[in-house]
């Protein structure tokens, strides 16, 4: 089989995250991994790598990596497609990722396949599954011109180890001027929070105007922190200020996919709705009954979000409080 190109996604402290393990996961069904690592390549993220199946491993250095990493990333993926000609290139469904692979499909004049939840091989080349209209049913789509490049909502594919020891080799890229002349525009840095990546969280907690106030948007945070999950906000509340810009869940801001989402007092508008159709579960908690995002919501809750989401909050520690009985604790015969 031949080579797969993937882009590997790395987190805070340069940590591999949980998206690399599910894109090489779908790369060993279409091919043989080739993970693209740009960055410092130290011992932790190689072993995370050959833990789930990087054959090989092709390191990208320079300055260029970490003061212009969209443009870098492109021109190093676009590089190594045209000496290698790969199989595919899978890159996670980030908004990172997207802009990363819409720009190289430009680049390399092919197709490009967006949000997939799995990848197969066909004699006739590689084949994208995606989930469309809110999980409804699946299409298969498949790329007729040049290298396939799919972005993937790894949060739905089973991360499956197969442990090798990869073969570590220096990609040479030549980054052009055309790299180095975009300009990055400094934004105030975000408080670490702990908490997962929007794009990729399998929880998300989503508040809306309904919330009521700055203060009263703690809650959105304490639910997400008792879920395990990320913390987003509507159009609205982002303007209001009571959410972080890069957390605005919408179609020009965070696009999500999770298991479960859950939204506090958000209405429901077209481009809210568009952003996050595609979970899993949907529950809505909001005073009108009459509010569109009933409309999509698999569990609807009307009512006062804070006596709700109190209410929630308790129940969830209660039933953490409560110890967990093994089948060897009961006795013989139950």
């Amino acid at each position: 089989m031949g080579p797969v190109l993937v882009l590997v996604d790395r987190g805070a402290g340069a940590t591999v995250r949980r998206s690399t393990g599910a894109l090489l996961t779908l790369a060993r069904r279409v091919g043989t991994p080739v993970a693209v690592l740009c960055g410092p390549a130290d011992a932790a993220s190689l072993a995370t790598l050959g833990r789930f199946g990087a054959a090989t491993v092709r390191t990208v250095a320079g300055p260029e990596v970490e003061d212009h990493p969209v443009a870098a990333r492109v021109e190093a993926l676009a590089q190594l497609a045209r000496r290698a000609t790969p199989a595919a290139v899978l890159v996670a469904s980030n908004r990172t990722g997207q802009e990363v692979a819409a720009r190289l499909a430009a680049r390399l004049e092919s197709g490009l396949v967006t949000d997939a939840v799995d990848v197969r091989m066909t004699p006739d080349g590689p084949v994208a599954v995606q989930s469309v209209l809110a999980d409804s049913y699946l299409v298969e789509s498949a790329v007729v011109r040049g290298i396939p490049v799919i972005t993937v909502r790894t949060e739905e594919v089973p991360v499956e180890p197969e442990p090798v020891e990869p073969v570590v080799r220096r990609a040479e890229i030549v980054f052009p001027s055309s790299v180095r002349a975009v300009r990055r525009v400094p934004r105030p840095p975000t408080p670490a929070s702990g908490r997962p990546d929007l794009a990729t969280a399998a929880v998300v907690v989503t508040g809306g105007r309904g919330v009521g106030s700055r203060g009263s948007f703690r809650l959105v945070d304490q639910l997400a922190d008792a879920l395990g999950g990320a913390a987003g906000g509507s159009h609205t509340a982002t303007e209001l200020g009571w959410c972080p810009r890069d957390a605005q869940v919408d179609q020009i801001g965070r696009v999500v996919h999770p298991r479960l989402y859950l939204a506090l007092g958000v209405s429901g508008s077209i481009r809210h709705r568009a952003a996050m159709q595609g979970a899993g579960t949907i529950v809505a908690i909001d005073r009108d009954p009459s509010a569109p995002i009933f409309d999509i919501a698999h569990l609807g809750v009307v009512g006062d979000v804070h006596k709700v989401v109190l209410e929630l909050l308790a129940e969830i520690a209660r039933r953490r409080a409560q110890p967990v009985i093994s089948t060897r604790d009961l006795p013989e015969g139950q």
